[in-house]
C-alpha cells in the first residue's frame, strides 16, 4: 500500500509539472504585516497570500504565515521564528491539491545606501513537512531593494521602485518521491509602490519565477502594514 501511494503521488506531481501554462499570466494577492510591541523588542510578524496559476481562479497556493519576532535593543536586524500552513493546487482543472506545514526561521537586515536607497537581506531556513513527502529542509536568501522617488525615505506620499531576487537552495536532495536538485528556484521581481500613511504602504509589479522545470511569470498585488501597539 505504502508503495502504492507513493507511485500515485509521483503521477499527480508529474502531471502537475506538465500541466503548467508558462505563457498564462499568473496573479499573486498579498497582504504583509509587522506588529511592533510598545516597550517591548518583541513582535509579530507574517503575511497571507492567494496565488493562482492563471489571473484568477486557478489555485496555485494558499498561504497562511506568521512568527514571533526580536529586534535586540532596536538594532536594524529582525529575527523571527515563525510556522505556515501552505495549501498547494494542481494547474488546470484538477481540483486536488497538497498540504505542508512549515516551521522558519529567519534574519532580517537593514541599511540604506545613496540616500534613497533602501536595501534589506532576508536569510530564511525552513523546515517542511509535505503531505505523502519525507521531512526535508530548504535555505533561502532575498535582496530586497526599494528605491524612493520624491523623498529620501519612505513617507507619507512618497512613490518608490520596489525590487527583489530571491534564491532558493534545497537542503535535503531526496524528499521520497524522487531525487531533488540543489538548487530549487529562483524569483525576480519589479514593481511599483506608494506609501499611503506611516503605517501602510501598497505595491504592484511583475515576478519572474524560475524552476529546473518551468518558468512563469506572475501579477503581485501587495498591501504591507507595519503596526504599533
Amino acid at each position: 500500500m505504502k508503495y502504492f501511494i507513493i507511485g500515485i503521488s509521483m503521477f499527480l506531481s508529474l502531471n502537475a509539472v506538465a500541466q503548467v501554462e508558462e505563457s498564462k499570466l499568473g496573479n499573486w494577492l498579498m497582504y504583509f504585516y509587522n506588529v511592533n510591541f510598545e516597550n517591548s523588542d518583541f513582535g509579530v510578524q507574517g503575511d497571507f497570500q492567494y496565488r493562482n496559476w492563471n489571473t484568477l481562479g486557478d489555485l496555485e497556493q494558499l498561504l497562511l504565515r506568521s512568527g514571533l519576532t526580536y529586534r535586540p535593543n532596536g538594532e536594524p536586524i529582525l529575527f523571527t521564528l515563525g510556522y505556515a500552513n501552505i495549501t498547494t493546487g494542481t494547474p488546470g482543472e484538477s481540483s486536488s491539491t497538497v498540504n505542508e506545514n512549515r516551521i522558519y526561521q529567519e534574519a532580517l537586515i537593514n541599511h540604506k545606501i545613496l540616500k534613497r536607497v533602501h536595501l534589506a537581506h532576508r536569510f530564511r531556513y525552513e523546515q517542511r513537512w509535505v503531505e505523502n513527502q519525507d521531512f526535508r529542509t530548504r535555505f533561502r536568501y532575498n535582496l530586497f531593494v526599494n528605491i524612493a522617488l520624491n523623498s529620501e525615505e519612505l513617507s507619507p506620499k512618497t512613490y518608490y521602485v520596489a525590487l527583489y531576487n530571491e534564491l532558493f537552495m534545497n537542503g535535503e536532495r531526496d524528499n521520497g518521491l524522487n531525487e531533488l536538485e540543489l538548487f530549487d528556484r529562483n524569483r525576480t521581481y519589479f514593481g511599483l509602490g506608494y506609501v499611503l500613511t506611516k503605517s501602510t504602504r501598497v505595491q504592484v509589479g511583475i515576478m519572474r519565477q524560475e524552476t529546473e522545470v518551468w518558468t512563469k511569470n506572475q501579477l503581485q498585488f501587495s498591501l504591507h502594514q507595519n503596526l504599533n501597539f
